[in-house]
């Protein structure tokens, strides 16, 4: 489900989408800044300490290369389709260099620069300008798609830093100011408060290993300010600013910001390895829903979901092979309490693979501990393999169908003539969910047509579903207000996620 109605936008001005660090040397001092108890907040001392580390980024990339606005990351405003769309097919092919600009700020004396991945992503080149206008060609270091980070460096010594700050510590509520260079206008300075934190915006990162755990603000951040710092009331960094919601592609209230904490792990990497060596625990997570809490027997709303125990193409499962099953509920890692997937994935990123972390299940009424040893995530995730819509069609011979008023969804056997037109393994050969009923409470818990009912995961035992005698097997003893968890194959995806539906009347 999208998370604005106007969708989350990169916020970069591109015509596309786009070893520790030393805090020596001209390190940019920190100000008592706006207090929090109602008194004049001193914006000005702020800006007139950070504003020289913060620069400008421009970028190009050669004519002839396909155009990334076709990936869906500009929008037309509202209202203007029709005028665009005559236009089609009409406008010759440019030959000169797209162009585009962002933010970013000098972390090292020495020139390192951290920015948004998104900003320098498809870049040629790079050049980088200074408040006192002094202008240079960067070299990229790295970047990380799963994070939005990327590093580049000048060439220099002595260059104006910024301190960084605890995002952690930070609180809803305080204010904050964002540097960059929005719309065109370099080294503009706004304000702002905290307005959410932990905002978790799957969908803007296009990878499975995206770690989405954005701080959320209410100062103004517009197209170009991208890659700038989000910074506390002392001037320290505590985000970069990456995201904004709206629906014309302009500033509209809300601001995204990746955590300083996170970024700064990821950039070490960068700096030292040339690539992010991420550790995994290799599962596939969700949030914990109404129905997962009453399954797993805990008396609130909280922890990470195990929908899935996945490979990753590296070395199995660490997950699976400490003991963890699909349907537990993470409730803890290494004591402390992960209340929802930005957290435990927090926490995971602090850690190196080869790492060990102690991990507190839920699972169906019991408590469990486990030993899991990290494993490192591939460098590139690959891009999932989908099926369209055409890839299945109708079942082309006679099923046994089922309409389940329990559950509110009707149900048949996925016929071998789809299976294997769907290259669908054994495994996951069950009955499909052919249609949800419009008054089910669970009509947001499936894709009809798609996905395939496998396995019967609580009440125990675990069994798999095969045929519709299965499915009514588990239904027979259920009751009004009751829970049932299943594991679902899904066609397109081609991976399996768990899903607990609530028993109607």
């Amino acid at each position: 489900m999208a998370a604005f109605t106007g969708g989350v936008l990169l916020a970069s001005s591109l015509d596309w989408p786009a070893a520790s660090f030393a805090q020596a040397g001209r390190a940019l001092g920190t100000t008592s800044g706006p207090r929090d108890d109602g008194g004049a907040p001193g914006f000005a001392d702020v800006a007139e300490k950070v504003v020289p580390a913060v620069v400008s980024i421009e970028v190009e990339q050669d004519p002839g290369k396909p155009d990334p606005r076709q990936r869906g990351r500009m929008q037309v405003p509202p209202g203007m389709e029709e005028f665009f769309r005559q236009f089609e097919g009409q406008m010759p092919q440019q030959q000169r260099p797209r162009e585009g600009s962002g933010s970013g700020f000098l972390i090292s004396p020495d020139g390192y620069i951290l920015t948004n991945n998104h900003v320098v992503a498809d870049a040629d080149r790079m050049n980088v300008t200074l408040t006192d206008h002094r202008t240079f060609r960067a070299k990229l270091i790295g970047r990380d798609p799963t994070t939005d980070v990327a590093v580049i460096k000048i060439e220099g010594k002595g260059f104006p830093t910024l301190a960084f700050g605890n995002d952690e510590a930070a609180r809803i509520g305080n204010w904050v100011i964002a540097v960059g260079n929005p719309l065109g206008l370099d080294f503009t300075v706004t304000a702002g408060i905290i307005s959410a934190k932990g905002r978790g915006m799957s969908r803007l990162l296009e990878s499975r290993y995206a770690i989405t755990d954005f701080i959320q603000t209410d100062a103004a951040i517009n197209p170009g300010n991208s890659g700038g710092p989000l910074l506390n009331a002392r001037g320290e960094v505590i985000g970069i600013n990456s995201a904004i919601a709206s629906q014309t592609g302009f500033y509209s209230g809300y601001g995204f910001a990746i955590p300083i904490t996170l970024a700064k792990q990821v950039a070490d990497d960068l700096i030292k390895y040339g690539r992010v060596r991420r550790a995994v625990l290799g599962i596939q997570i969700g949030e914990v829903t109404p129905e997962d809490a009453k399954a797993a027997g805990l008396d609130r709303i909280m922890g990470v979901k195990v929908g899935a125990l996945t490979a990753d193409g590296v070395s199995g499962s660490p997950a699976k092979d400490a003991g963890l099953e699909v349907g537990d509920i993470i409730v803890k890692v290494d004591g402390r309490e992960t209340d929802r997937v930005s957290t435990l994935q927090r926490i995971v990123r602090g850690k190196k693979p080869g790492e060990t972390v102690a991990v507190e299940v839920a699972r169906f009424g019991e408590r469990k501990s486990y030993r899991v040893k990290l494993a490192e995530a591939p460098n590139e995730a690959a891009a999932p393999v989908t099926a369209s819509r055409d890839a299945l069609p109708a079942p082309d011979e006679k099923v046994d169908v089922m309409s389940s008023d329990k559950l509110g969804i009707t149900v048949a056997p996925l016929s071998a003539a789809q299976a294997e037109r769907a290259s669908v393994p054994a495994t996951q050969r069950g009955l499909r969910v052919t249609e949800v009923a419009a008054s089910s409470g669970n009509r947001d818990k499936f894709d009809a047509g798609f996905d395939v009912i496998t396995e019967i995961v609580y009440p125990r035992p675990r069994r798999p579903v095969r045929n519709v005698d299965d499915l009514q097997a588990a239904l027979r003893p259920l009751r009004g207000g009751d829970v049932l968890s299943v594991t679902v194959y899904n066609l397109r995806e081609k991976d399996s996620r768990l899903v607990t539906l609530r028993v109607g009347e």
